[in-house]
């Protein structure tokens, strides 16, 4: 007989118990449920809704399935549905009746949703310290390559010279927004459901901020019928997760392309590239190619979520079980990629001769010299015709800008003097650019310490 079993004339039939069941998948909160209810236990105690021996044994004995369950001595059954049933059903097992007043002033409905909060609490904090560990690999990365000069790109067009430093520091800015909307997300998965009940609250006399002060809870939901169906908070997580990935996705696509033969701007380490079964000169970026994939393994967990929350009624319906798979799995993508990812990084070589090679062609120094005649009273509409005339002539005679002579420049403009060389040089095109957020090396070093100091800010 199932522990809600009195108003049924019959068992459920066994593929409804298997289809009904999510033992699979949220066995995983185990920890959380006993500790949940460990908190309200001990609130039933206080309130005096259960006599303070019986509290004790409850919370006693919780404790000692928790310890059981992690030394693999509790085997789960699919009959009982879920963690929460599997765990009461053990409790009333050990000590008879008094395990039966565990579920005094509690639901199913708002045991999961603190359940799941709880767990995706924990979660979020792994993520966080793993992205935190990427930053410092970018950092480190930056640190290192301040005079590191590679061509920028528009519509993968090379444009204007930067640094690798400032292109590490444009992920890193990428990274920081993730962890600060996972900080924000946190916020709203930080308040206690239980005490809602089923949909409308009870009547026995709990002390809700009890049990939240017990479980790290910053305040408590106002309202039951939302206590027990709201998921924004796992939408918000999959959400930022998603957009997480696709960070992790662009960044590996340039990985992807630095690898190749046509940029090799970068070479991986073999520990984190593979090789082909066919061709033996082959050594390909699977790494960076499956984190590039598996952000549509997390975009789908979203879209999920979104699709089975879009019509529900109010309170809680059986359709919001779905939930769980879909988060877990992101979380889950999420953790198995930031690891490895990171470690590819901070073990790959970075080609600087290669670099500066292709940030000196394409003409990278184009929109400097427009800048030097502008700096020279020419309106820039007129500078942008006259080098755009420029570009086409050095096409057309297989030349580099600072390879015309002054007799050439000065076909174009009577304006332009010797020092144009020096002004035109990568190195002035980038130091130039020193106001905060460009790629100059004084701006990147006040980028990498401001990237310090958040990373300082979130201990």
């Amino acid at each position: 007989m199932k522990l809600w079993g009195g108003r049924f004339a019959k068992n459920t039939d066994k593929s409804v118990d298997d289809f009904n069941s999510s033992i699979r998948f949220d066995s995983r909160m185990y920890k959380q449920d006993i500790l949940g209810s460990i908190a309200h236990a001990k609130m039933l105690g206080e309130c005096s809704i259960i006599s303070k021996d019986e509290s004790l044994l409850i919370q006693k004995t919780l404790k000692e399935i928790l310890a059981d369950i992690e030394n693999g001595l509790i085997e789960f059954e699919v009959d009982a549905e879920d963690i929460h049933m599997n765990i009461e059903k053990v409790l009333i097992e050990r000590i008879g009746d008094t395990g039966k007043k565990l579920h005094t002033g509690r639901s199913r409905n708002d045991q999961v949703a603190l359940d799941i909060r709880m767990y995706l609490k924990d979660e979020v904090l792994e993520i966080q310290s793993m992205l935190v560990s990427l930053q410092n690999t970018l950092l480190d990365i930056a640190e290192k390559n301040l005079d590191t000069i590679l061509p920028g790109y528009t519509h993968l067009q090379r444009a204007q010279p930067i640094t690798f430093a400032h292109h590490m520091m444009a992920y890193f800015q990428m990274i920081r927004r993730d962890i600060e909307r996972l900080c924000d997300c946190y916020k709203r998965i930080n308040v206690m459901p239980l005490g809602s009940g089923a949909l409308a609250g009870t009547t026995y006399p709990l002390n809700r901020e009890l049990v939240a002060n017990e479980l790290g809870f910053q305040a408590i939901t106002e309202n039951s019928l939302d206590g027990v169906s709201d998921r924004d908070f796992v939408v918000e997580l999959a959400s930022g997760l998603s957009i997480l990935m696709m960070h992790l996705s662009r960044f590996s696509e340039e990985i992807i392309l630095w690898s190749s033969h046509e940029f090799y701007f970068i070479e991986l380490d073999d520990a984190y590239s593979t090789g082909s079964s066919i061709m033996p000169q082959k050594k390909n970026p699977d790494i960076a190619e499956l984190v590039r994939g598996k952000s549509g393994r997390v975009y789908g967990s979203l879209m999920t979520l979104l699709t089975v929350m879009k019509s529900l009624p109010l309170a809680y319906n059986k359709d919001m079980q779905e939930d769980k798979e879909a988060i877990f799995d992101a979380v889950d993508t999420v953790k198995m990629c930031l690891p490895v990812f990171t470690q590819m990084l901070g073990t790959m070589k970075v080609r600087k001769e290669n670099m500066y090679k292709a940030a000196q062609g394409g003409f990278t120094n184009a929109t400097d010299i427009a800048d030097y005649l502008v700096k020279k009273g020419v309106p820039f509409r007129s500078s942008h015709e006259i080098i755009g005339k420029m570009v086409l002539y050095c096409i057309q005679n297989n030349k580099a800008i600072d390879e015309l002579s002054m007799d050439e420049f000065k076909g174009f403009s009577s304006l332009i003097e010797e020092d144009v060389y020096c002004e035109i040089s990568l190195e002035k095109c980038v130091s130039g650019r020193n106001i905060p957020g460009g790629p100059a090396k004084e701006s990147v070093v006040n980028a990498i310490e401001n990237g310090k100091k958040f990373i300082q800010s979130l201990k």
